[in-house]
């Protein structure tokens, strides 16, 4: 509690004193007071203009010119100045200084030019000019050279032996080719190129050289080793994230994931506790390179189950199935499984289903014997399955319709596109673009009519698995197995 006065601060135990400054409360008037007492030194920033104030500003006044007046002065310090050069002196002098160029210097280990320097008519060229040149996306050979100033012949020539040894079109964007270019007869000639040298290939470096005879190639083969590079780990809290930290590549656990999607469900079916095994291919040169190829093996091992799968690209010739044929992810049985990439053809909503339904245009009962999935104009309508195109083209009420043939008695029809894509006839691959939303025939706005049938019945489409089971067999299984066994061969971090 605060005490409001005198006598309630001496009941409390208190003097006379508060917070901060002491107050002395006195009755009567107050002394005059000693010079002793008085601040000759008062704040200049508090109480401006009262007497306190000019006191101290006389103060101030007055230590400021005792400063000035006792102050001894300051005398400029004598220095010795060195002889001034000089001719000889002076010019070798300026040469070899560092001094702005402003005062005449010509920094450079070099004496200065006297009367014996004869000036030179024209200054000579350099022996030997040696350059670099990279080469572009879709770029030729020769151009390249021709822009980094060897003469029209000498390019066409050197292209020429490049491709005696390596197809130049097969040449990797952004090659590096280091050029030497000699002494020419006169400046009115292009350089000859003199000497040539670039990495055609990853096992291949190729050289030009002049030699009597004009240009001659030298192939300088590189010694790869193809072993696979092997990674196992802890799935931990997340598969990818331990991925990477083990050293795998990016592309290689993107892959990864990819594969093993399409047996297990990553967010619910693997743990942490689980373990992942993969085998990539690498390629090491001997000159230090290394380069990282594609996913070859992706394992899971949860303990009561392993889940192998290895990337095989067989002959149509000696599979079960046309869809082996083209290759992709086998088990270690020689089984592949290819589904759908999602549950319907066009992302969007479905705006009616498969059964009875009132037509919105003739207004009766009918059967309505697809999906109707209502979507963004112009938005990009995919094949569920591999199939072959049986039509594209106008069609009746369904506008611009494609109907694909899938094997195995089904089949599925896409209606009321806005453009058609495929044509018939052809073959198309699972997920392919075939047509794009449109709202052409019988139809109130834009969507997809989509039909699957059943041995010429149709069918509910959401009823239908749209995954296939390919086998191998034969010649192709066996060296599928004898490939297997040479990958689980591979020592970890090989």
């Amino acid at each position: 509690m605060y005490l409001q006065n005198d006598q309630a601060l001496e009941l409390a135990g208190g003097g006379a004193r508060g917070f901060g400054r002491a107050l002395d409360r006195q009755a009567g008037p107050a002394p005059k007071a000693a010079p002793s007492r008085i601040d000759w030194v008062p704040d200049l920033g508090a109480r401006i203009g009262s007497r306190d104030w000019w006191r101290g500003l006389a103060t101030c006044t007055a230590l400021c010119a005792a400063t000035w007046i006792l102050s001894p002065g300051m005398r400029p310090l004598v220095g010795t100045v060195p002889t001034p050069l000089a001719g000889a002196e002076w010019e070798e002098t300026r040469a070899q200084g560092i001094s702005p160029l402003a005062q005449g210097a010509t920094t450079g280990r070099r004496m200065g030019a006297n009367d014996l320097v004869a000036p030179l008519a024209e200054v000579p060229e350099r022996p030997s000019v040696d350059l670099s040149a990279t080469l572009g996306e879709g770029d030729s050979f020769d151009r390249v050279l021709m822009r980094a100033g060897v003469g029209r012949n000498d390019a066409e020539a050197a292209a020429a032996l490049v491709a005696q040894s390596v197809d130049p079109t097969a040449i990797p964007a952004g090659t590096r080719i280091a050029l030497t270019l000699g002494r020419r007869a006169d400046r009115t000639v292009a350089r000859p190129l003199e000497k040539l040298d670039f990495r055609a290939r990853f096992d291949l470096a190729l050289s030009l050289a002049r030699g009597a005879g004009g240009l001659t190639a030298n192939r300088k083969p590189i010694a790869i080793d193809s072993t696979p590079l092997r990674i196992q780990g802890l799935v931990g809290s997340s598969l990818y994230r331990s991925a990477r930290a083990a050293g795998v590549p990016a592309k290689a656990v993107e892959s990864f994931i990819k594969a093993i999607s399409t047996r297990l469900s990553i967010g619910r079916d693997v743990t942490a506790s689980d373990s992942f095994d993969l085998i990539v291919a690498r390629e090491r040169a001997a000159t230090g390179e290394t380069r990282i190829g594609d996913l070859l093996f992706a394992g899971i091992d949860q303990g009561r189950r392993k889940v192998q799968l290895v990337r095989f690209a067989p002959d149509a010739a000696n599979v079960e199935d046309d869809d082996a044929s083209r290759g992709g992810w086998f088990d270690a049985n020689g089984q592949t499984e290819r589904r759908a990439v999602s549950g319907m053809p066009v992302i969007g909503r479905i705006t009616s289903r498969f059964g009875l339904r009132t037509h919105p245009l003739l207004g009766f009962t009918r059967m309505h014997k697809g999906l109707d999935i209502g979507a963004p104009y112009g938005a990009p309508i995919h094949a569920m399955t591999d199939g072959r195109v049986a039509f594209a083209g106008r069609t009746g009420g369904y506008g611009n319709f494609v109907k694909l043939v899938h094997g195995g008695g089904m089949a599925s029809g896409y209606g009321h596109m806005s453009r058609i894509a495929v044509s018939s006839g052809t073959r198309v691959r699972q997920g392919q673009v075939i047509g794009y939303i449109g709202s052409t025939g019988m139809s109130t706005g834009p969507h997809l009519h989509w039909e699957v049938w059943k041995n010429g019945t149709a069918i509910n489409p959401r009823s239908v698995s749209f995954a296939s089971v390919a086998q191998l067999s034969g010649a192709k299984l066996r060296a599928f197995k004898a490939k297997v066994a040479q990958l689980l061969a591979v020592r970890v971090g090989g």
